[in-house]
């Protein structure tokens, strides 16, 4: 369908583009009181990201961890769409939308911890775009390949701005070692518009094994050249927040250790989502909410 807005970031056509971001990183004003301060708010701006080593104490890893043990043992939700399964050991690598599905991730999300951050970066209030659990069991538990999230949400859920920020928040130790995830610092300025057209349904693999949307190999090592890449490692309870355009990825995880992360989009609610700008049809509304109720 034809989006109803101007078209900034133009991708999944005949050639790779890469194009200048139009957009601010950070969009409150200067002074802007909020939990992030002046210093982080310049490095969040410069690099595309933020890390707080100790956002979530012991107790409170304890609580979501279990509760994220609870989700991925229960057979319907399991059976739920939401629910992703690795394609070789059957484990589940994914749930969606738990802000709906459980009360104690509701929970988080309305931490001002949490959310107040992301109102901070992105000067309004917020909704979430996206929720979900996501399972790293040991022993071949796949990774996501580079891809700025910003480019699939603008393809296929139709996010006309660079108005969305994530959080990743770690219910388990994250290691050099287990599949941890990278960022290549200042790639957020630049948007790569990918090459070939979106298949209908392609959610359905994406979730799964990303191929629509992803960078060349020639321009993933320009962007590794000029930016480099940062691998995230912390202990459970660490957070880290980054930009919605930045160049990011994970790798397999084959130690015997888990890595398991709740991860958190929210988007202004001035940067509502129009009809997709690169895609025949929206995606569910588990991947991609059409409730831009702000969160209290």
């Amino acid at each position: 369908m034809t989006a109803t807005v101007s078209d900034l970031y133009p991708t999944r056509g005949a050639q790779e583009v890469p194009v200048p971001r139009r957009d601010p990183v950070v969009w409150s004003r200067p002074g802007t009181p909020g939990p992030i301060g002046e210093t982080g708010l310049a490095d969040y701006d410069r690099d595309g990201f933020l890390t707080v080593d100790r956002l979530l104490g012991p107790d409170e890893v304890a609580l979501y961890r279990a509760e994220l043990d609870r989700l991925i043992a229960d057979p319907a939700v399991r059976a739920d769409e939401r629910s992703v399964v690795e394609p070789r050991s059957r484990d589940v690598r994914s749930v969606f939308e738990v802000h709906r599905i459980s009360e104690v991730f509701a929970g988080l999300v309305r931490d001002p911890r949490v959310v107040g951050r992301a109102r901070q970066i992105l000067g309004s209030d917020v909704y979430v775009h996206q929720s979900r659990i996501n399972v790293k069991p040991g022993f071949g538990a796949s990774g996501f390949y580079w891809h700025s999230d910003f480019e699939t949400w603008h393809a296929e859920d139709g996010l006309p701005r660079m108005r969305t920020v994530s959080v990743s928040i770690a219910l388990t130790d994250n290691l050099d070692t287990n599949g941890g995830l990278m960022i290549m610092p200042g790639s957020h300025r630049t948007f790569l518009g990918c090459a070939g057209e979106t298949p209908r349904d392609n959610y359905k693999r994406s979730l799964r094994t990303q191929e629509a949307g992803t960078p060349s190999d020639a321009a993933l090592t320009g962007f590794a050249e000029r930016h480099g890449v940062r691998l995230f490692t912390g202990p459970a309870g660490s957070a880290t927040w980054f930009d919605c355009n930045c160049m990011h990825g994970s790798g397999n995880n084959i130690t015997p250790y888990p890595r398991s992360n709740v991860f958190i989009v929210f988007n202004s609610v001035d940067n509502a989502a129009v009809e997709p700008f690169a895609a025949p049809a929206r995606r569910p509304e588990f991947v991609g909410a059409r409730d831009f109720t702000p969160v209290p």
